[in-house]
């Protein structure tokens, strides 16, 4: 959209969304209807709202070519009764980053993401938070990679796992690449959350433990993830390779699901043997 469109579409929302309010609905006395001349509410009633001058919310509702904060923005979404949608939709017409909204929680999100990492299968898929540690896996991810829960509470975590893991590490054939990889991404994720306790720690508790970790982190490795191959020695269905996927799950920006897809027909055919010896799907 050029900045123009979106302008126009601004303020076309703005005026929408005024028009819908009546002073009641904002606790404002209603008056006499027949003295508005307007549906809904006046320009200078939102401005009063939100704290903003009428003169500059005029603008924005002509589509001027003029930039609002995030704090008029979200001034704005106030007074005018906006729900996290609107809200977010406001955001995108004013060029703003989305809203800091909590994602749908509850035991009944995660179970549903929980059924969408099973259906993976026979991919092996795997659900991570922003702080790497494991939310969901599936049983093809226990048979091909690991089990998360053979590691304690507050250690089921990606890095934990490519780091001090010794039966992972000898699986994989190229496992410093891979390590690599994962601690470029945790630092670019660490960029996102500067200070977090959380992150802080694991920083400091595998610098205690892994020799590579404290040494590359030292380097300050910072890589975004790129698509991948990574190649494993099965100890039951011999070598095989998998390719890796990443994605983010809608309404949950701060989840990641990682797939890995076997390449070639035949090391699908092993994997899907693998799981039926095990009589799981």
């Amino acid at each position: 959209m050029r900045d123009s469109d979106r302008r126009a579409e601004l303020g076309s929302f703005l005026r929408a969304q005024r028009a819908r309010l009546r002073p009641a609905d904002v606790g404002l006395p209603e008056g006499d209807p027949a003295l508005r001349r307007t549906p809904g509410l006046r320009r200078e009633e939102v401005a009063e709202l939100s704290g903003v001058g009428v003169t500059w919310y005029t603008y924005l509702e002509q589509g001027r070519d003029i930039s609002a904060s995030a704090q008029v923005i979200d001034a704005l979404a106030r007074a005018l009764r906006l729900d996290p949608d609107e809200h977010h939709h406001l955001r995108d017409l004013a060029g703003l980053a989305p809203p800091d909204t909590p994602p749908p929680g509850g035991e009944q999100a995660t179970a549903r993401l929980r059924r969408l990492v099973d259906a993976a299968a026979p991919n092996a898929a795997s659900l991570y938070d922003a702080c790497f540690d494991y939310v969901a896996w599936n049983t093809s991810y226990t048979l091909l990679r690991l089990d998360p829960l053979t590691f304690p509470p507050g250690r089921r975590n990606l890095l934990w796992m490519m780091f001090t893991d010794a039966a992972n590490r000898a699986r994989m054939v190229d496992w410093e690449p891979a390590a690599r990889a994962v601690i470029s991404q945790f630092r670019a994720a660490m960029g996102r959350r500067p200070g977090d306790p959380r992150l802080v720690a694991l920083v400091e508790e595998l610098s205690e433990v892994s020799r590579e970790f404290r040494e590359w982190w030292a380097d300050h490795p910072v890589r975004r993830f790129r698509p991948a191959t990574v190649g494993i020695d099965h100890p039951e269905i011999g070598r095989l390779d998998l390719e890796m996927f990443k994605m983010r799950p809608m309404g949950h920006p701060d989840l990641v699901l990682v797939l890995q897809v076997p390449v070639g027909e035949d090391a699908r055919r092993r994997v899907a043997s693998l799981l039926g010896r095990t009589g799981r799907d």
